[in-house]
């Protein structure tokens, strides 16, 4: 009998923090919204099929913090020690510090990046070890459905070059650089007596309508999470998971001003709106789906992979160079967030720094017939397509930024095109990696379906 637990932490800074997401400093003061972790603890029966995911309103969670909170949890539940623990971002931009990336000293008062980390591992830890304990036989169902939240947000111009959140107004716009994903991928998990306890829902785009403001926020997580429980319960808790979306965005780049137009006769914000949209796709699913009859099986692997880096081309270096001009010209300091990221890609092409392989884990996660499969990137919709439609189970959801945060994994066309996204200044993994990246990620999945595709 499968056996789930879930928790959940208000995680918002109780003092002013540093909010990481964008290239200049900003100080969080003030919430508009809690920003929340969820832990969903998992227990098949045997050791193989225990696992705990760890949802949070974060920029990214580094390996480092991961590790420990898997540590920790591992001391205090002996039966969790050295099974898979994954944390997985929203992406928002609008959370707080966890480590040294350059910004300059924000003074007395500020938490610090090292109580940012104590901060959210601490957290994360207790709410873990609630779920585990207070875990209980729930079943589960799956589902699928369809909600327009992102889009991609690379625009290609006559040169063949792209830029991220480029006009779509330029006479040079030709075509915006590839698909989007308006799917959602749900798990609904029911108490012995039918109550619907929570939601595991799986959104490929990050947390991003606010990208750029000075307060803590959840993003859109907030309203969709307000506006489920405002239909299905107070009680219930949601497990966000950001799927494939390292080209996506929830700031559309075509129809912008129809959007904007048809916001103002609604009288609801961009985030309201996603959250309607949201809720009735999951609603109307739900409407649709029983839990999963007889055995589930549950079994949880970890799969370190090893991924050849990305080399500098004399090109890329020459961009670097004339975006480090650029920073220096607004005042940017060699210490700065900007020059510093460029820095080692000027450095990898002159042949003053060497270019190490990319160690990154995956967590792969057979619930019944669906998986959980997830990555350390920012991964491209086209490689997280690739995943899903070659993959064996009947429904696959994926977990970008999992684990880890080992920056963008662009496609071959994306790279080609460059721009921020797809240059080595935030890409550290090129095309063949970012193939033998999916084919690692299928290799895992099919392990875990012997029986073949559902």
């Amino acid at each position: 009998m499968l056996h789930i637990g879930l928790a959940t932490r208000d995680i918002t800074p109780t003092r002013p923090a540093v909010i990481p997401g964008q290239m200049h400093i900003r100080i969080g003061r003030t919430a508009l919204d809690p920003l929340t972790l969820t832990a969903m603890a998992l227990d098949g029966g045997t050791p193989d099929g225990r696992a705990v995911i760890i949802s949070c309103d974060q920029c990214y969670v580094t390996r480092e913090v991961n590790d420990e909170v898997a540590a920790r949890l591992g001391k205090r539940i002996p039966d969790l020690a050295g099974r898979p623990v994954f944390l997985n971002p929203t992406h928002t931009h609008a959370s707080f510090q966890i480590d040294e990336i350059g910004y300059p000293d924000p003074g007395a008062g500020v938490m610090s990046a090292s109580e940012g980390r104590e901060w959210l591992i601490a957290h994360a830890v207790e709410a873990a070890v609630e779920a585990w304990e207070q875990r209980r036989a729930r079943q589960i169902g799956r589902a699928f459905a369809h909600a327009v939240v992102g889009c991609n947000r690379r625009a290609v111009y006559a040169s063949g070059l792209a830029r991220m959140y480029g006009s779509t107004a330029d006479p040079q716009f030709r075509h915006v650089e590839g698909g989007a994903d308006h799917t959602l991928d749900l798990i609904f998990i029911w108490d012995e007596d039918g109550t619907l306890a929570g939601i595991v829902i799986d959104l490929p785009c990050p947390a991003q309508v606010d990208s750029a403001i000075h307060d803590f926020s959840a993003d859109f997580w907030h309203e969709i999470r307000e506006e489920l429980r405002r239909r299905l319960g107070a009680h219930l808790l949601i497990v966000p998971l950001c799927g494939a979306a390292g080209d996506q965005s929830p700031d559309l780049l075509l129809h912008s001003r129809l959007e904007a137009e048809m916001r103002a006769r609604t009288g609801r914000s961009v985030r309201q709106d996603i959250a309607m949209r949201v809720a009735d796709a999951v609603t109307g699913a739900l409407a649709w789906t029983k839990p999963m009859s007889g055995p589930v099986p549950v079994k949880c692997i970890s799969v370190p992979t090893r991924l050849t880096p990305r080399f500098v081309t004399m090109q890329e270096r020459d961009w670097a160079v004339a975006r480090r001009e650029e920073a220096y010209q607004r005042g940017d300091m060699p210490g700065d967030l900007w020059p510093q990221r460029l820095k080692p890609v000027i450095e990898a092409y002159d042949g003053n720094r060497s270019l190490t392989e990319v160690h990154p884990t995956l967590y792969i996660l057979r619930l019944g017939d669906a998986v959980i499969a997830t990555c350390p990137f920012e991964l491209y919709l086209d490689l997280g397509l690739q995943i899903k439609e070659r993959s064996p189970a009947a429904q696959t959801l994926l977990v970008e930024l999992a684990g880890g945060c080992d920056g963008y994994l662009p496609t071959e066309r994306s790279i080609a095109a460059g721009d921020y996204g797809s240059h080595p200044v935030s890409s550290a993994v090129g095309v063949q990696g970012g193939q033998d990246l999916v084919e690692a990620t299928v290799a895992a999945i099919a392990s875990l379906f012997p029986e073949g595709r559902g």
